[in-house]
C-alpha cells in the first residue's frame, strides 16, 4: 500500500495503519480511504487493538488539496466533479468512503490515534473515528469542510458531538477554527497530552493496558458504551444484563 501512502500492518493482535505522504503532510486521497476500508474488513479475528498515526510531524493535513482545486491525483477524480454524479451512485461511493473509517468504531477492536501537528478535516475526522487519542502539545485539530462549503461526511460529526456537546461541536464546525493541544484535553478530544518524545512511549503503556482483560469482557463494555449515550436508561440496563450473561456463559465455558 505504500504507493498509495499507507504502511498497514498485522502484528499478532495489534494491526498499525501509517498514512505514510509526509511531503504532503499525510494529506488524503479517497483511494487510501478505500485501502483503508478493504484493510479492516480483511483484519484477523485475533486483531484486537489498531493504531493509528501519521508519518513526519503531522498527522494529516485532510483531503488532498489538489482534488479540493479542481486537479486530479493518479487518475482520481477531482472533489467537485463527483457532485454531478446521480445521487444514488454519489450516495454509495461517500458510504464506501465512510467505510474507511467506520471500521475503526466496531466493538471488536480499541482503535488509537497518536496525533502529531496538523489533523485537518478527514485528518479531524480519522482522529475521532478511534477510541482513544493520544496528541503531542504542537497538535491542532479543525474541520475545515464548512470552509470549503461541503460538510463532514466521513463519520466524524456523531462522535464530535458525543466528545464535547452539541453547541461546542457546531461551533467548531462553523467556524472552522483550530483546537490545539490543551483545548482539545479540556472538551475531550484528546485523552492525554505527552511530549514528542514520548508519544510511542505512551501509545504503547497505553496499548499495553486495553491489552490486559479478557478480549470479551473489552468487547462487551465497548459495544455497550458505544450505545450508551443513545438508549433509554432502562434499555441500556437491559443491555447490561444480557452482556454480563453472555461474560458469566463464557467463563463459566472457559473456566468452568
Amino acid at each position: 500500500m505504500t504507493d498509495l501512502g499507507l504502511r498497514l500492518s498485522v502484528d499478532g493482535p495489534v494491526a498499525r495503519v501509517v498514512l505514510d505522504r509526509p511531503e504532503v503532510r499525510n494529506a488524503q486521497t479517497p483511494a487510501m480511504w478505500s485501502a483503508l476500508s478493504d484493510f479492516g474488513a480483511s483484519l484477523p479475528d485475533e486483531v484486537r487493538l489498531v493504531v493509528v498515526s501519521g508519518e513526519g510531524p503531522s498527522f494529516s493535513a485532510g483531503l488532498d488539496r489538489n482534488l479540493i482545486m479542481g486537479e486530479p491525483v493518479d487518475g482520481q477524480e477531482p472533489l467537485l466533479t463527483l457532485g454531478a454524479k446521480p445521487a444514488p451512485e454519489l450516495h454509495e461511493l461517500i458510504s464506501h468512503f465512510q467505510a474507511g473509517f467506520s471500521w475503526l468504531r466496531k466493538p471488536e477492536i480499541i482503535s488509537i490515534a497518536a496525533v502529531r501537528g496538523h489533523a485537518v478535516g478527514a485528518g479531524f475526522q480519522l482522529a475521532l473515528a478511534c477510541d482513544l487519542r493520544v496528541v503531542t502539545p504542537d497538535a491542532k485539530f479543525s474541520m475545515r469542510e464548512p470552509a470549503l462549503g461541503l460538510v463532514p461526511d466521513l463519520g466524524g460529526t456523531q462522535p464530535l458531538v458525543q466528545l464535547v456537546g452539541y453547541s461546542r461541536a457546531l461551533e467548531i464546525c462553523v467556524t472552522s477554527r483550530w483546537v490545539e493541544a490543551e483545548e482539545a484535553l479540556q472538551l475531550g478530544l484528546a485523552n492525554i497530552v505527552v511530549p514528542a518524545d514520548e508519544l510511542a512511549a505512551t501509545v504503547k503503556d497505553l496499548s499495553d493496558a486495553v491489552l490486559s482483560p479478557m478480549v470479551g469482557a473489552v468487547r462487551e463494555t465497548k459495544a455497550l458504551l458505544l450505545g450508551a449515550a443513545d438508549r433509554p436508561y432502562e434499555e441500556q440496563l437491559r443491555y447490561e444484563r444480557e452482556a454480563q450473561s453472555r461474560r458469566l456463559n463464557e467463563l463459566i465455558a472457559a473456566f468452568g
